[in-house]
């Protein structure tokens, strides 16, 4: 595990996003170092994978503020947190006033820098540390003016990578390790579940035989997952169970996330694992995933897929910024992670068909007089006015409402009536069918 947290040291300075040349060259030293059968492949910008559409490749090579003194005062290169990913360019004298409105912080963790998108709307701004913001405040006049640039730029003709790894077994069934490559420099949310898959990849392709196949795919988070699906949605068909593997890599408890009834045989197993090996854990339902689950297990695909984490993604303090480092991330959370991760895949490579379980998410007929969505993975919100499109700290986590909506999707599989999805995501009957009209509205459930 030391070599891989050195390798994970190594690209972990690369500026990736959901396509561009950072994400290419991560996948490439991937290929590289460590497994020479992977797939690099591509999607064309522009082009519709279901609800969505895969965005023009983005690449940045420096942006920085100057003040009045020449002084650069924030430097992309220091940090390529400091920039908005997918910032538009920028050239230009700008006043205090306004530069001050296009600076994000976090107020509660004044040394770290956040990690800020806005992949579906054009805008721009810069990431910095509450200090760094206190003192461009406090040190400078309201009539100063600063010089910034952004040295971005944007490919309609662009791609959107990822990576593919498939370890064929003695049959078609396949388990699904899926993980992504599409942060800038942080270790724990975004390098920690590639280093394990590659230690995954590593292990089970010098077995012998193996009973089942094991597929690894390397994508950007959300579109790389609908993405994916969209191409290969016969293929899926094959997959059993999946896994993503993110925030794997640091040494406090165990989280999991469960399937979407958690009524698998990988819950099971999952929970003699943990019981086994003596690890505490705590358990999320699947009302608190975040991640490629939210696609995999989305009505009309219906995969069972969970998550096995140390830190669950948005609990830890050190999440999405520029502290979740490298001192946050050490060999020995990496090297527990791997074991259990192994444990339950060799134990469902073992499993006779007949004794797989693979709970209601698979197993139900879909009832016509139920809710059922009519879009293959979650739709695009943000172009319907119902989710805010700058990723900015303050909406991490999803408004109620939002949470509701997306929640509400989920669980209209055709299966539950408006009273069931209500206990299932928690809310009263009536804000229930208030969601069923308003997505009904909007021709996103039938």
């Amino acid at each position: 595990m030391k070599d891989l947290i050195n390798f994970g040291k190594k690209i972990f300075p690369i500026c990736r996003s959901i396509t561009g040349k950072g994400t290419l060259k991560t996948l490439k030293e991937i290929k590289k170092e460590h497994l020479k059968n992977l797939e690099i492949k591509k999607i064309s910008s522009g082009r519709k994978v279901f609800d969505w559409k895969i965005p023009q490749e983005w690449n940045i090579n420096d942006a920085y503020i100057i003040d009045k003194n020449l002084k650069k005062i924030i430097d992309f290169k220091i940090s390529n947190l400091h920039i908005v990913n997918y910032s538009i360019p920028q050239n230009r004298k700008i006043k205090k006033k306004d530069l001050l409105k296009k600076l994000y912080f976090l107020k509660d963790f004044p040394n770290a820098i956040p990690y800020v998108t806005s992949y579906y709307k054009k805008d721009w701004g810069f990431c910095v540390t509450k200090n760094q913001f206190d003192r461009i405040n406090s040190d400078y006049k309201d009539t100063d003016t600063f010089y910034i640039n952004i040295s971005s730029n944007f490919k309609k003709a662009g791609r959107m990578h990822y990576g593919e790894l498939l370890i064929p077994g003695k049959s078609k069934k396949e388990i699904l390790l899926s993980t992504y490559i599409c942060h800038p420099s942080m270790a724990n949310n975004e390098l920690s579940g590639p280093l394990l898959s590659i230690a995954l990849a590593k292990y089970f392709k010098n077995k012998k035989k193996l009973e089942k196949s094991i597929r690894f795919i390397f994508i950007p988070e959300t579109i790389g997952s609908i993405a994916y699906i969209n191409l290969n949605f016969k293929k899926i068909k094959n997959i059993i169970f999946g896994f993503v593997l993110t925030c794997v890599g640091d040494n406090k408890n165990f989280s999991m996330l469960t399937s979407k009834y958690n009524d698998t045989s990988i819950d099971k197993l999952c929970n003699e694992a943990y019981k086994k090996m003596g690890f505490k854990v705590k358990k999320y339902s699947f009302l608190h995933r975040g991640s490629d689950e939210r696609q995999f297990s989305s009505p009309g695909v219906d995969l069972p897929v969970i998550s096995m984490m140390r830190s669950k993604y948005n609990t830890y303090k050190e999440y999405h910024t520029s502290k979740d480092d490298f001192n946050f991330v050490s060999v020995e959370g990496l090297s527990k992670s791997f074991k259990i991760h192994k444990y339950v895949l060799n134990k469902i490579l073992k499993m006779k068909d007949e004794k797989i379980n693979f709970g209601r998410i698979k197993n139900y007929n879909k009832n016509k007089d139920f809710p059922i969505s009519t879009k293959i993975c979650e739709p695009n919100l943000g172009k319907r006015g119902l989710y805010q499109l700058v990723g900015t700290p303050d909406n991490q986590t999803l408004e109620k409402k939002v949470a509701n909506i997306l929640d509400f999707l989920q669980y209209a599989d055709g299966s539950n009536n408006l009273k069931q999805i209500s206990n299932l995501i928690n809310t009263s009957n009536k804000e229930a069918k208030n969601i069923y009209l308003r997505l009904k509205k909007k021709n996103l459930v039938k």
